[in-house]
Formats: structure tokens, sequence, C-alpha cells
């Protein structure tokens, strides 16, 4: 198969304007406010002080079987250098067309959502490139399931690049759950003072309990957090106490991370549940109990 490579031309930089702090880093207690610094044409430069460096590779991953619109995801990002200079995801059909270069399927997405994979598929790989980080991927309007899905297995690929394992990582997408415990830690406490962990159990492949919850140094829960629940509700309109419970449940009741909803007013962390909920969902496709720990990153502004 031939992959279409995007190549960083230019230095990387850790000149970003963050969103969050890394992947597992609870943004201020205002979640909501994505955009207050939106007017301000000024960028912070930033440092990363937590989570292991890229071990230089080719590093890929691959759905098992074609879904139901016989589509399967193909991805791969090389590192040199410490930083991701390449990624190639894509969708491929029995055929070996990739859904990018399908002109027909392009035509029919771009008429119903206003964007098609000759769009989309190249600005996730660009941003991937350009952010070095899958927790600071945008979704892309219009393609939302796609980019949710890029997200979770570019933060697969990138755990395998951070101990430098370039075997193959196969994701049964199509499996049905094995019955466990699975489990998801962040390493790094956030710049914040928090990092997340997720507890997921199935019976008789269902999803029937979910432990989400945020803790700090000192082994406090968030949703124990009463200063923290009153200030974040103050100015948000939701706290911990809200959106963690909301969430969990919601996993429980969708069986799919995919169509968790996004809590208003808690849009950071929703996006960090969804992304880590759906890598323990494809181990429990593999029936893959083994703890998982992300290395995750944490910046700091200068």
């Amino acid at each position: 198969m031939k992959f279409s490579k995007l190549l960083l031309t230019s230095a990387f930089s850790l000149s970003l304007l963050l969103a969050g702090c890394g992947s597992g880093g609870e943004k201020a207690v205002n979640e909501n406010a994505d955009n207050t610094n939106k007017d301000s044409k000024e960028e912070k430069t930033v440092e990363l002080v937590a989570g292991s460096k890229l071990q230089d590779g080719t590093y890929q991953l691959s759905e098992k079987d074609f879904d139901e619109h016989g589509w399967k995801v193909n991805f791969e990002i090389t590192v040199k250098d410490g930083k991701i200079t390449e990624s190639d995801f894509d969708y491929i059909n029995e055929e070996g067309t990739l859904k990018s270069e399908d002109e027909k399927y392009q035509e029919i997405m771009k008429e119903k959502s206003g964007v098609g994979p000759a769009e989309f598929i190249p600005e996730l790989n660009e941003q991937l490139v350009e952010k070095q980080d899958a927790s600071q991927v945008d979704i892309v309007s219009g393609a939302t399931s796609s980019s949710e899905i890029f997200i979770n297995y570019a933060q697969q690929l990138i755990q395998a690049a951070q101990k430098g394992d370039t075997n193959p990582i196969e994701i049964d997408a199509q499996g049905e759950l094995k019955d466990g415990e699975y489990s998801l830690e962040e390493k790094n406490i956030g710049s914040t003072g928090w990092k997340t962990y997720i507890k997921m159990t199935v019976e008789n492949g269902k999803i029937t309990d979910v432990d989400y919850n945020y803790v700090n140094a000192d082994g406090q829960l968030k949703t124990d957090d009463e200063e923290y629940q009153k200030k974040m509700t103050e100015k948000s309109g939701t706290g911990p106490k809200d959106f963690i419970p909301e969430l969990s449940n919601s996993l429980i009741e969708k069986q799919n991370a995919g169509e968790v909803e996004i809590v208003t007013g808690a849009t950071h962390s929703s996006h960090s549940f969804k992304m880590y909920a759906a890598q323990l969902i494809n181990a429990a496709q593999k029936g893959d109990t083994t703890p998982i720990e992300i290395d995750n990153f944490v910046y700091e502004e200068k």
C-alpha cells in the first residue's frame, strides 16, 4: 500500500496556544473558557516538564476488520529526533482504495456534513505533526467520529513511541467486549495538580461499572474537593461532582465512547474522558486486562 506522507518542513517549536496542559493536565477551574484569550495574538511559550520523549522509529496501528461500511483504519507515524515528522492516517477498503482518494465518498459526505475525507484526513494528520500531542488535536467540524478515532489511535501510537515499541498495534474495533476489569491511569500530575484515572468493569459483554475521577498528590479525589466544586460551578455551571458521574453513567448507557456526549462547562474533561474510555474499550475488545499507564505530557508556560 502506498501511504501519503505529510512531512514536517519547518523546525518544530513548542510555542503553542494551549487549550489545556497535556493529555492529563486538567484545565484551570473555568474549563469552558477555551476562547478566553481568543483575541490575543501573543503566543505563550511552553516547556515540556513531564512525559517521556518520543523515541525515533516508525510506529504502526491498524484495525483488524472492515466496518459495516467496508472500511478500516491504517495509521503510521514517523518519529525523528524525538519529534513526529510524518503522520499517515487513512481508511482503506477491500479493493485497496483510500477513503481520502474516494471521489464518490468525498462528494456524498461533503454534501451531508460540509467536509469530506479529502479535507479532514489531511487536516488531522497535519494537526498531529504540528502539535505533537494527541490530546491537543482539535475535532474537525463535520467529522467528529473520525476525529475521535484519530485522537484515540494517535494517543496509543504516542504511548508506543515513548517506549520505543515498534511492534504494530492491532485494534479489534469490531470485536465484542471481553469480561474483566480494565484500568487506565495517568503517571504524571498535571500543571493544575491533578491526574486522571478510569476503571471499567465488563460483565456478560457489557460495561457495567465505571470508576472515573481525578486525584492529586495527596490522594484527594476531585469530586471530594468542595472548594474546586464551588469555584468551577460558579464559572462554568458544572463541577466535578456533576460532570464526572455524568460522563461515567453515559459510558455505561451508551456502551460506546464515541456516543458519550460532551458535558457543557466541562469540555476539556469530556474530550479527555472519551479518549481514554475509547482506549479502554479497545483493551476490552482484546481481553487485555493489563493496567494502562499513560505517561502524559505536562507543560509549563514560560
